[in-house]
């Protein structure tokens, strides 16, 4: 599972990385610092958001099987 912190962690390694690696007077290695920051920051969002999305229907797919086992038991038709 991915989370904020491990993200800003992760995030903050590149940062420290880049600085050290690249010339921070480098108007272009500034942008490209930014925009893989950005990049980064956008993909755990979205790996984030569809183990959400997976949790989520596994919860309901539950809920629904729980719910028509007590109204099959309940009418006596199991």
């Amino acid at each position: 599972m991915i989370n904020l912190v491990s993200t800003i962690d992760f995030t903050a390694a590149c940062i420290m990385f880049f600085r050290v690696v690249f010339s921070p007077e480098a108007k272009m290695m500034k942008t490209t610092l930014a925009l893989a920051c950005l990049v980064l920051l956008t993909l755990s969002a979205c790996s984030n958001t569809a183990y959400g999305l997976k949790r989520d229907g596994q919860q309901a797919s539950s809920a629904l099987d729980d719910a028509s086992h007590k109204v099959l038991t309940t009418s006596g038709k199991k």
